[in-house]
């Protein structure tokens, strides 16, 4: 088992909450992980969205079942069971579901469900196991480190006694299932409530010398960093109830931005270092002075700011990006490859803007296609844009590609207001966008078929549910006879000859019966 811990290779995820009052759309958080290289992530949920658009991304999964939850898939095997067939095997192996968080922190925040803790999440397993699915998947529950008593020096920390009755069937299950504890890892409140005994140095993994180094009197091995601490007072709290062999991963970790008045420390520049030295200290794979070499995967909380969160102000401002998926601050990763490498500045996109007029996203896609020239037919059905195969994302990709032609001009990202400058690569899978690729997009006309297509009965069809616009008619100069462009499904138009001559002078916008010249 040992063997097994030394052979895993670090890497460093993160958490994406969602309490923001515009949580981008799931494929435009798939797209921010993809620019950045994140390739680990850990949810608070098992979004169907985000489950979709993360599919075939390579990206690997943590989902969690919610603590709400708990009670019905704890005191049910069908509810359970239900529950991964309907969260985890409709959507595995297609999206990477690497583990299954049963709650978070439900010791410390809801311990009245502390009784069923364990049978969920041998309820949840055994419905893994029925779908043969448990060597791949793993299911443990996040902890806070608050349970860890008198967790320096570490070589005495012990897990709270009174919890014991939970905590031993939950390491026996985490054993004998290859599973490891998933622990979550505050050094900022650490720090704050330690009344000035934690220097502020420590907390951050600030290079000390040896003589500023905590020093465990049993051991005296030296410590350099509050997070080292926790994580081998973890491992010898779980040798003082004879486990040796569970690994650790570290489910949250992270540092604010930005606090009230009475949080002086929670400055950008802090989170910056906290953050920057936290994914060097993981990815060159020292390990812990206890454990050297052993790979603590981290999780660093969180991706966005969540605006929505309630309490102080440094509630609201853990994340790395901003709803927009421009960058809190650029992360000093020097020589750390290209994981997290978010100076985004030079990189600007057009994309949908969230919450606009279905309509008038609709009518901005169609002038793109049309009259702006845009090559759309990346969008067509089978093609790598045609998923997700809605208007928010074909309109961006549209726009993005316009923007690009157009020499990214600040006008050129418009569209009658449903469009916004970003610094979020909103490629996904195989769509990649122009500026992604680091050029400008070369754009082609769209183009009618040809001319020796008579076909006049080709169907219409709905576009998305919504009504307004459903059709575009290209009127010949002179009269005498009309294109009809109709709207398929995917937002694109399928061409429908109605004449067999050609010539037009422009374009008519069809909403509902209203017209409305755009030539």
């Amino acid at each position: 088992m040992v063997k097994r811990l030394l052979d895993l290779e670090p890497y460093i995820g993160v958490n994406i909450g969602t309490d923001l009052s515009i949580m981008p759309h799931p494929t435009q958080v798939v797209a921010l992980l993809k620019a950045q290289q994140i390739r680990h992530i850990r949810l608070y949920d098992a979004d169907r969205g985000m489950l979709v658009a993360l599919a075939n991304s390579g990206i690997r999964v943590m989902v969690s079942i919610p603590n709400e939850q708990l009670l019905g898939i704890g005191q049910s095997n069908s509810t359970a069971a239900n529950w991964v067939s309907r969260n985890i095997v409709a959507h595995y192996p297609a999206t990477n579901i690497t583990a299954i968080c049963v709650g978070s922190e439900v010791l410390t925040t809801l311990p009245n469900a502390a009784r069923i803790l364990v049978n969920a999440m041998k309820f949840v397993h055994s419905a893994l196991v029925a779908s043969n699915l448990d060597n791949q998947i793993k299911v443990s529950s996040p902890l806070a480190s608050s349970i860890i008593l008198d967790s320096f020096p570490p070589s005495q920390a012990f897990f709270n006694r009174s919890w014991n009755p939970v905590l031993v069937p939950m390491l026996n299950f985490l054993q004998s299932t290859g599973s490891y504890l998933m622990l979550n890892i505050y050094p900022y409140y650490d720090y704050m409530q330690s009344n000035g005994v934690i220097p502020l140095d420590y907390a951050l993994f600030k290079p000390l010398s040896p003589t500023k180094e905590a020093v465990d009197a049993n051991t005296l091995v030296h410590y350099s960093n509050v997070f080292d601490a926790m994580v081998d007072a973890t491992y010898f709290a779980m040798a003082f109830l004879n486990f040796t062999n569970i690994p650790v991963i570290v489910t949250e970790t992270g540092w604010p931005s930005k606090g009230d008045s009475n949080e002086p420390d929670a400055t950008m520049e802090n989170a910056n270092t906290y953050n920057s030295n936290l994914i060097r200290h993981v990815m060159n794979k020292t390990g812990t002075p206890k454990r050297p070499g052993i790979a603590v995967s981290t999780y660093i909380y969180e991706l966005y700011n969540e605006d929505l969160k309630p309490g102080p102000i440094s509630e609201k401002n853990w994340g790395l990006f901003d709803a927009n998926g421009d960058p809190i601050y650029i992360l000093r990763l020097t020589d750390s490859g290209s994981l997290l490498a978010n100076d985004t500045t030079n990189q600007t996109y057009c994309t949908a803007k969230e919450g606009a007029d279905p309509k008038m996203l609709q009518a901005a896609l169609d002038w793109a296609c049309g009259p702006g020239k845009v090559d759309c037919s990346s969008l067509l059905q089978g093609k790598p844009c045609y998923e997700p195969d809605n208007v928010i994302a074909h309109a961006t990709y549209a726009f993005d590609t316009y923007y690009h032609r157009m020499g990214k001009t600040s006008d050129a990202c418009d569209f009658n207001g449903v469009a916004d400058i970003t610094t979020t690569d909103p490629s996904h899978g195989s769509c990649i966008f122009p500026g992604s690729l680091g050029r400008n997009g070369t754009m082609v006309n769209i183009t009618a078929p040809s001319m020796n297509s008579t076909s006049s009965d080709s169907p219409g069809r709905n576009i998305y549910g919504r009504g307004g616009f459903g059709s575009m008619l290209l009127s010949r100069e002179g009269g005498g006879g009309e294109w009809i462009l109709e709207m398929g499904e995917s937002g694109l138009f399928d061409f429908v000859q109605k004449i067999n001559e050609g010539g037009w002078c422009g374009l008519i916008l069809k909403f509902e019966e209203d017209y409305e010249s755009v030539h």
